[in-house]
C-alpha cells in the first residue's frame, strides 16, 4: 500500500510517501515547500514531482493519504477524512487557528487531486480518548463543558509510538501489541504487573504524558496546544485571572493579549533571546540570566508533570525522552533526572552524554526505572495507523 503522509502548515507543505505492508513500512520519497500561498498548487507540483522522478507511474497509484490533524470539535480518533472531519476542524478553528484551516483545505484539495485514494485523519487528541473524566474535566460551568471545553492532550502520535516502542525495549511485548492495536480494539486488560511509562516529548512544542499498559492516563497539555509546559513562543500554563488583569492594566485588547501569549511568550518570553533552545542555552552559557531562567523554568515544569504522573501511575517502569530537545538535550535530560534516585530513576552520565538523536537506554545498569531516548517519527506512526485503519 502506498501511503502519502501530508503535513500541512499555514504556509508550508511537507510530505513523505511510504510503502506499507504487514511487516512495517519504508519511506520511498519525501519533499516539502515553504512560504506556500496556495496549497493546491504545491500539492499538484508534489504529485507531478513523484511522477517525473519515477517514484510512481501515475498519481492513481497512491492508495491513501494520511493527515496529522490536531483538534476536532466532537470528533477524535483515527477516522476517514470526509466532510464530517472537515466540519469538526472548522468547528475548532478558533482554538487551533494555525493548524485546522490548512488541514481542512488540504483534505478538500486531495479529494480533487486524488479522487481514488482513501483519505484518513489521525487526530493528535486520539491517544487520549480513554483518559478518565477526573483528568479531562475542567472545574467550569456545565455550559462551558457542553461546548467542548475540556482537557484533550496533544502530540498523540508521538506518545503512542513511545507506548509501543518502550514496551518492546522493556520486554513487554503484550503491552506493545495492545498499544499498536489501540485505535482498532481500544484498551485491553493486562495480566500481571502493569507497565508504567512517562513520555517526555520535548521540542519547539512540548508535552509530558503518563501511560499505563499502552494507554494514556493524562497529559500536560489541555484544551489547546497553548497549554502545559512553556512552548517555544507560547505561554504554557497560566492562571486565567492573569488575562483580564493584563488587559485592564496594559490597556490591550483580547486579540492583542492572545497574540502576545501565542507569539511572544514561552521560552522566547522568558529568555528575551530566542524561541530556540539551542540559542537560549548558548546565551545562558555566556552569562545571560534571563536565558538561564527560561531553561530552569522549562525543567521545573517537566519535573512537575513527571511528579504528577509518577503518583497517578503508582510507580514507574520507564522514563522516555523524545523529539528534538528530548533526543539531543544532554543537559536537559540530566537536569530533569537530577536527584530522582529515591524514585528509582538513576541516570548514567556517560551514556547520557554519548546519546544524541539515537535510540538508547541511558540509565545505569541497575536502575529500577529504565531511562530511554527514542527518536520521534510521527510520519511513520501516521502511515502505520492509516495502513491499520484501511486493512
Amino acid at each position: 500500500m502506498l501511503v502519502l503522509v501530508a503535513n500541512l502548515g499555514s504556509t508550508s507543505f511537507k510530505y513523505r510517501l511510504f510503502r506499507m505492508d504487514e511487516s512495517g513500512g519504508e519511506v520511498v520519497a519525501k519533499g516539502g515547500y515553504e512560504r506556500v500561498t496556495d496549497h493546491a498548487v504545491v500539492i499538484e507540483d508534489a504529485l507531478g514531482t513523484l511522477q517525473r522522478d519515477g517514484i510512481i507511474a501515475s498519481p492513481d497509484e497512491i492508495d491513501a493519504v494520511g493527515f496529522k490533524t490536531v483538534l476536532g470539535k466532537d470528533l477524535s480518533g483515527c477516522v476517514i477524512a470526509d466532510q464530517k472531519t472537515i466540519d469538526a476542524l472548522d468547528g475548532f478553528t478558533a482554538v487551533a487557528p494555525a493548524h485546522n484551516p490548512p488541514y481542512a483545505a488540504g483534505i478538500r484539495q486531495f479529494e480533487k487531486a486524488l479522487p481514488n485514494a482513501r483519505l484518513v485523519a489521525l487526530f493528535e487528541t486520539a491517544f487520549y480518548q480513554w483518559t478518565p473524566p477526573a483528568f479531562h474535566s475542567y472545574a467550569i460551568p456545565q455550559a462551558w463543558r457542553d461546548i467542548g471545553i475540556r482537557r484533550y492532550g496533544f502530540h498523540g502520535a508521538s506518545h503512542k509510538f513511545i507506548a509501543e516502542r518502550s514496551a518492546e525495549l522493556c520486554g513487554r511485548d503484550d503491552v506493545a501489541e495492545i498499544a499498536r492495536r489501540l485505535y482498532l480494539d481500544g484498551p485491553q486488560v493486562v495480566s500481571g504487573k502493569p507497565f508504567r511509562v512517562i513520555s517526555c516529548h520535548l521540542g519547539g512544542s512540548s508535552s509530558v504524558t503518563g501511560i499505563r499498559d499502552g494507554v494514556a492516563i493524562g497529559s500536560s497539555m489541555g484544551f489547546s496546544p497553548q497549554s502545559g509546559l512553556p512552548q517555544n513562543n507560547r505561554v504554557g500554563d497560566l492562571d486565567s485571572a492573569a488575562i483580564p488583569f493584563a488587559m485592564r492594566t496594559l490597556g490591550i485588547s483580547l486579540d492583542e493579549a492572545e497574540r502576545q501569549l501565542t507569539k511572544e511568550s514561552g521560552l522566547l518570553g522568558l529568555s528575551g533571546v530566542s524561541n530556540d533552545a539551542r540559542d537560549i542555552r548558548t546565551a545562558a552559557a555566556e552569562g545571560n540570566t534571563a536565558a538561564q531562567l527560561a531553561i530552569d523554568a522549562n525543567v521545573h515544569s517537566i519535573r512537575h508533570w513527571i511528579g504528577a504522573f509518577l503518583v497517578d501511575l503508582g510507580g514507574l517502569d520507564a522514563l522516555v525522552f523524545t523529539a528534538g530537545i528530548g533526543e539531543n538535550g544532554v543537559e536537559t535530560r540530566a537536569a530533569v533526572c537530577k536527584d530522582l534516585e529515591a524514585f528509582g530513576i538513576h541516570l548514567d552520565s556517560s551514556k547520557n552524554a554519548a546519546c544524541r538523536a539515537t535510540e538508547a537506554v541511558i540509565s545505569t545498569d541497575d536502575s529500577p526505572v529504565k531511562i530511554i531516548v527514542i527518536p520521534a517519527n510521527e510520519e511513520l506512526v501516521l502511515a502505520r495507523e492509516v495502513y491499520r485503519k484501511l486493512s
